[in-house]
């Protein structure tokens, strides 16, 4: 069986999860903690992050762009595609992972200013697919691919901090705002990341942030009515 080496917050992991989830592919999933790096781990990651992938034959993986497209070469793909499909479902893919850094910054700023700095920015990806996307249940259309697996963790990130503190990152974008609550009720979030992930997640970005004081704010404004 395969081997995911992962760590309980990294967006780049829950892309992961979330394709071998989509293809139904049994795994097995080891944690580790970041700031403690076991040895053995940075012996088989060349940039010591994860996600690693163990394949069946013992070889590790790196780099969630690689390791999506090994398990579409590997294993069945999602969807039969063109040569051309193929590359524009990678371009879009990219235009989200490469923006996961990008949303874990901007939620971990200390002040407002900062936060707000780093979400106008954050929001240039959100234009871009916002006009790109049709009002289709998902991305393409009427089933999940590729590119919805790539968009979960920063859509899902997105409806905790709406939950929790009350601001939408995705206020002014709709179209976004539905493919959000689509992959959301198709329960691939859940199922793409540990059961403990909202509270690890809120206890790393809601805790001395600038969305922490919203969450206190809110917690304040409820007790009182």
């Amino acid at each position: 069986m395969i081997k995911l080496i992962s760590f309980k917050n990294c967006p780049f992991v829950q892309r992961v999860v979330g394709a071998l989830v989509s293809k139904s592919i049994a795994f097995e999933i080891e944690y580790i903690e970041l700031s403690n790096k076991p040895q053995w781990f940075l012996d088989i990651s060349p940039n010591g992050q994860v996600p690693v992938l163990i394949t069946e034959d013992e070889t590790a993986l790196f780099e969630s762009d690689a390791i999506v497209e090994y398990l579409d070469d590997k294993y069945a793909p999602i969807e039969t595609l063109s040569a051309e499909e193929k590359a524009l479902d990678r371009a879009w893919a990219y235009q989200a992972s490469k923006h996961y850094m990008v949303q874990c910054g901007t939620m971990a700023s200390k002040d407002k200013d900062s936060f707000d700095t780093r979400l106008a920015n954050l929001s240039k990806s959100f234009v871009k697919v916002e006009k790109k996307l049709t009002g289709s249940t998902f991305f393409k259309g009427e089933m999940i691919s590729n590119v919805d697996i790539a968009w979960l963790p920063i859509l899902h990130r997105a409806a905790i901090i709406k939950d929790s503190a009350g601001l939408d990152m995705l206020d002014g974008f709709p179209k976004l705002q539905k493919w959000q609550a689509a992959l959301i009720a198709s329960g691939l979030t859940d199922k793409s990341v540990p059961a403990d992930f909202v509270k690890t997640f809120s206890d790393f970005y809601l805790s001395n942030t600038y969305l922490a004081s919203l969450v206190a704010a809110r917690q304040i404004e409820a007790k009182a009515s």
